[in-house]
Formats: C-alpha cells, structure tokens, sequence
C-alpha cells in the first residue's frame, strides 16, 4: 500500500508540473535513428533506487519505464531503452515516438534528480513525390517533433529555436534562388523544394536546429539518390545484348579470313625457304 501510494503522489505531482509549467524540465534534441543519453544526476550504488517514468503530453498519462532499478516489462520501445551504470536512460534508434517529458527520481532523495523535454527532428520527402530524377521537382519537409506540452510557435518565437537547411559544407540554402524555403513556426515545420539537377545525384542537405546563438542543437540529413527507371533499365539491357550480338557476328565472320591468310602466309614462307634450298643446292653443283 505505501508503495501505491508512493506512486500515486508521483504522478500527481509530475501532473502538477505539467499543467502549472513549473517542471523546470531541460530541452534536449536528438536526430531520427539517432541515440541519446539522459542524465539522472547523483547515481546511487546498483541504481537500486532509480525510477525512470515518461509522459506523452498532458492529457497521455504517466509510463514507469523503470522502477528500482529495474526495466518494466512489456513496455512499448523496450527493446531501444537501457539503464546505464550511473542511472543514466539510454535511447537508441530515436524515433518521433520517443518525443516527451522524461524524469528521473531517487528514492531515498525525495525528489527529482531529472527532467528532460525530449524532442525528435525528422526529414522525409513529400509524400506527393512521384520520382527523383534530374527535371523533376523536388520537396523536402523537415520536422520538429516536440513534447505535446510545448507551443509550437511558443518554441520559435519565444525561446528563439530555428530550424534552417544547409548544405553539405554548412552553408544556408535560404538565400540561394535555387532553392524555396518556407516554413511553418506553428507546426514546427520548414521545406525545401528544388528542380533537381544532374549534379544532384548523391548530394546531401542537412535540416538542422539552432538557438538563439546560432548553436546547433541537432541535425539531420538527406541524400538524393537518382533512381534508374524501369523502361530505362530495359533500354539499357537491350543496347547491351546488341553490342554483344554484334561482336559474335564479327567474330564469326572474320575468323575463317583470319585463318586463310594465316594459311597463305605460311605457304608464301614455306616457298621462299624451299626455293632459298634450291638455290643453294645449284651453287653448290657448280663450285663442283
């Protein structure tokens, strides 16, 4: 019953935060499929007292990921969260699920040792795209999945986060006319749509996130890679077996060439040694 109850005021007391705005989470950012690791602070001996619990949003409710120490089973992403010898939570392969406030509690503390706002940035290619191939246009959409709790336009606006497409080197795409970027601070949103050129075939653009002292946060990319059309694929196979076809057929026919003047010539050789012998012979008969 004591430990019901301990519960029980736990969650009514992460609730309380969330809803009064007062849980003094840290904001952290990590990547899709990146990995990430949250810190609980004063790591107690065998983490026998460590409890790791995460919430959705607001109105999801509370999860025990992991209590005294130990992992609870049946848990959704189970097999991507571990406990780290200085009861640190471990999240591997990040996906836009693992979005969310996380905290961390000691129990012989009496208090939170962490809270973390975890949000996941993910890139993906309009859903609209047909093919990607020099010509066609091209869309890119870049999004900040954030903790349910938070205001997408609060984030921007208020705490000064952006998110901006570079290339490569590092270089902001937004001034070069090639390329149109737009954005949306209300859904956490910014796209980049091109015509895609030749020279595009494997090149990389990164989304990446930034504060207000222009530090990146966290980023993620994407490579264009030119896909071979099928009929283009066939046209290409058959231009091949022409090419082979053609050298059979030149084979075949100027082997038998090949071989009679081969012939010829070794008849032509075999009569100027025979007629070299007669006439050595003839000199031979008359110093005689």
């Amino acid at each position: 019953m004591e430990d019901k109850c301990h519960i029980d005021m736990l969650g009514l007391m992460i609730l309380c935060s969330l809803l009064t705005g007062t849980s003094g989470g840290t904001d952290m950012f990590i990547s899709d499929g990146g990995n990430i690791r949250l810190l609980c602070g004063r790591a107690p001996a065998g983490c026998k007292s460590t409890t790791w619990q995460y919430s959705r949003g607001i109105s999801s409710g509370t999860v025990v990921l992991f209590e005294n120490g130990m992992k609870e089973n049946g848990i959704e992403r189970g097999e991507r969260l571990s406990l780290g010898s200085d009861c640190s939570l471990y999240i591997y392969k990040a996906t836009t699920e693992d979005r969310g406030h996380y905290t961390c509690w000691q129990d012989e503390d009496k208090r939170f040792n962490a809270s973390v706002h975890l949000h996941v940035l993910h890139v993906s290619p309009s859903s609209t795209q047909t093919e990607i191939r020099p010509g066609s246009s091209f869309t890119l959409s870049c999004q900040l999945y954030v903790y349910n709790g938070w205001s997408c336009y609060n984030f921007f606006n208020v705490e000064g986060v952006q998110l901006v497409w570079v290339n490569k080197a590092g270089v902001n795409l937004k001034p070069d006319p090639r390329f149109q970027i737009s954005s949306s601070p209300q859904h956490c949103i910014i796209t980049l749509t091109t015509t895609l050129l030749n020279e595009d075939n494997n090149t990389e653009w990164r989304c990446q996130i930034t504060d207000t002292t222009d530090k990146v946060k966290t980023s993620v990319s994407y490579t264009v890679t030119y896909l071979v059309n099928s009929s283009d694929n066939k046209t290409s196979v058959r231009l091949l077996l022409r090419v082979i076809i053609f050298i059979i057929e030149i084979a075949v026919l100027t082997t038998p060439t090949v071989i009679l003047l081969l012939i010829i010539c070794e008849r032509r050789a075999d009569n100027r040694r025979r007629g070299q012998d007669t006439q050595e012979t003839v000199m031979e008969l008359q110093m005689m």
